[in-house]
C-alpha cells in the first residue's frame, strides 16, 4: 500500500456537487492506494502510521491530538510513467480488491477512536485542502 499523507488546516471532499467529507481544524488527508499483493500487514501499518506519525503541532500525532482525517482512494499512487506518456495502472489493485482494502484502512483508523470522514470509491471527487506547513509525506507498506 501506499499512501499521500497531507497535513492540512481544512480540507473537504465533494461528489456530485455533495460534501462527503470536511474539517476545519488541522488535520490530515490521506490519498491512500492500494496494490496486487497487499493484505492485512499493509493495512495495518499504513493506517498505524497515519493515525501515529508526530506531524501536527506540537509534534503531536493524530490519535494524540484527535485531529480528523480524511481518506481518499487513489489507485494513480502506483502510475508507471517510466516508458512514453502515458501512465501504465498495472500497478494499482483492481477496483474489488482495492476497495475494501482501503476500507479496512478506514475501519482501523476508527477502531482507534479517530473521526475519519471519505470520499466514494471509484468518484470523480473534487478534493480540495490547504496544506499546513506545507507538509506532505509518502507512505509505504
Amino acid at each position: 500500500m501506499r499512501a499521500v499523507l497531507q497535513r492540512a488546516s481544512r480540507a473537504s471532499v465533494t461528489v456530485e456537487g455533495t460534501v462527503t467529507a470536511s474539517f476545519d481544524r488541522q488535520g490530515l488527508v490521506a490519498l491512500v492506494g492500494a496494490t496486487h499483493d497487499d493484505g492485512p500487514e499493509q493495512i495495518d501499518t499504513i493506517a498505524r502510521k497515519i493515525a501515529e506519525l508526530r506531524i501536527l503541532e506540537g509534534e503531536r500525532s493524530a490519535t494524540d491530538a484527535g485531529a480528523p482525517i480524511i481518506v481518499v482512494s487513489q489507485f494513480t499512487l502506483y502510475a508507471d510513467v517510466r516508458k512514453g506518456r502515458r501512465p501504465s495502472w498495472n500497478g494499482a489493485a483492481p477496483g474489488h480488491i482495492a476497495e475494501p482494502m482501503v476500507e479496512a484502512v478506514v475501519e482501523a483508523l476508527r477502531a482507534r477512536g479517530l473521526e475519519v470522514g471519505t470520499g466514494v470509491f471509484g468518484a470523480m471527487m473534487d478534493v480540495e485542502l490547504v496544506n499546513d506547513g506545507p507538509m506532505t509525506i509518502l507512505l509505504e507498506a
